[in-house]
């Protein structure tokens, strides 16, 4: 067992690894099994096999249905869902302490030993195809997908999460239960812990419901993203544009990450940001716009949504064209580097009374690899950031290729003209 600040983490002997944070104050707990995969681990045929995955194993195994897991939570009060990402997978559970072996044997017996039943895939097929259709009746999330797919291109992280409808539709039980095989073994899998928990208890239970599992660690294939300047295009009779302008950002374990989320925040997160007060305060050009990060083992991407009438869509881009130019210039104000710092400093601490949040930060970071950082030694790292730090990370990150995904009454062509 090793002791890291305010958590501690065991391997098993078959690789899984535990990691726990204790909150005495607390009545409950927040579990995540994490699985280290996720879209970007597909083969072509298994195109949205890891999200098509986590909800089959709600299903159940040969011993548990769908509806006994449903009843077993509800009947105590728990939380329980799951979510996929182009890097891994995470079921989790949030229940009271003394539920909590109940709750790591529900989702031993899923994450283990799932059942494939052949007429519940069908079922759950039909499910993932209506998100599918949820998704691509949302302009937003539409642009947010052709912006990724346009960026990376050939890359393993274009990828969609969800897969598209071909690929759920043709999806045999054979594909998914090799899948599973393939990419489910327990030296991928963090267990994490944070609420009312003995961290000595925490292993014992997880050693009774996961200690039998086994297998090899699983693999990734990484490799540098081609970014080359380009418009993917949804062109759409809409009455809003959607409009998502970026480049690729840096990746997850970069030590200017800490700069580059400074930056973020005075660019566009938040209400105080330069683009939220010119586009949509000054201007009114916009009801929804910000910036974000999107950091991955391997590559990054950063972008700036903006939703507005497509005949004013020449105006936000050119507005967003020159806030980048702008900072690539001068950098940012001593101001607004403080004020971003408290802004990080303060939701961060926020974040850390809650047990999801912190079982979160817990399994992602064991997970991907990323230093676990004390909140103290995390409000240091801000601190430490100067305005040429901030400078410095704009002039690399902001100057690269740009692409943008766009969902509107457009051509590339009458895009592309705001990638430089």
């Amino acid at each position: 067992m090793r002791r890291l600040m305010d958590h501690e983490l065991t391997t098993l002997p078959n690789g899984l690894r535990v990691i726990t944070e204790t909150m005495p104050s607390v009545r409950s707990v927040a579990v995540g099994c994490w699985v280290d995969t996720g879209s970007r681990d597909e083969l072509p045929a298994e195109a949205g096999c890891s999200h098509f995955l986590e909800h089959l194993l709600f299903k159940g195994s040969e011993a548990l249905s769908a509806r006994e897991i449903a009843e077993t939570f509800d009947r105590v009060g728990a939380r329980s869902n799951a979510f996929t990402s182009k890097e891994y997978t995470c079921y989790w559970a949030q229940l009271r302490d003394e539920d909590l072996p109940m709750g790591l044997g529900v989702l031993g017996e899923m994450l283990q030993r799932p059942a494939f039943r052949p007429e519940e895939i069908a079922s759950e097929a039909n499910v993932v195809l209506e998100e599918i259709n949820m998704n691509e009746d949302d302009p937003s999330d539409v642009a947010h997908d052709r912006f990724a797919r346009t960026l990376w291109g050939d890359h393993a992280l274009a990828k969609p999460v969800l897969g598209t409808r071909e690929s759920i539709t043709s999806m045999s039980r054979d594909t998914i239960e090799q899948y599973w095989a393939r990419r489910y073994h327990a030296p991928g899998v963090v267990v994490a812990m944070a609420g009312h928990i003995d961290h000595d208890d925490a292993v014992a239970m997880v050693e009774e419901h996961f200690g039998g599992w086994d297998g090899a660690t699983v693999e990734h294939e990484f490799h540098p993203a081609a970014v080359a300047p380009a418009a993917g295009i949804v062109t759409r009779d809409t009455e809003q544009a959607h409009l998502v302008l970026g480049g690729e950002g840096l990746q997850r374990g970069d030590d200017r990450r800490f700069a580059f989320g400074l930056l973020n925040h005075v660019l566009g997160s938040g209400m105080s940001s330069r683009l939220f007060h010119e586009i949509r305060e000054v201007r009114g050009l916009a009801y929804a716009v910000y910036s974000f990060r999107m950091p991955y083992a391997d590559s990054g991407a950063y972008g700036i949504y903006a939703g507005t009438t497509p005949h004013q869509a020449a105006d936000v881009l050119t507005l967003v064209r020159d806030e980048l130019a702008a900072i690539v210039a001068d950098g940012i104000t001593a101001e607004e580097l403080e004020r971003a710092k408290g802004n990080m400093q303060g939701s961060l601490a926020l974040s850390m009374e809650d047990t999801s949040s912190r079982m979160v930060g817990l399994g992602r970071h064991e997970l991907t690899g990323v230093p676990h950082l004390s909140l103290d030694e995390t409000v240091a790292r801000i601190d430490a950031v100067t305005l040429d730090d901030v400078h410095d990370v704009a002039r690399s990150v902001l100057t690269g290729p740009r692409v943008l995904g766009a969902v509107g009454p457009f051509t590339a062509e009458d895009l592309e003209p705001y990638l430089t």
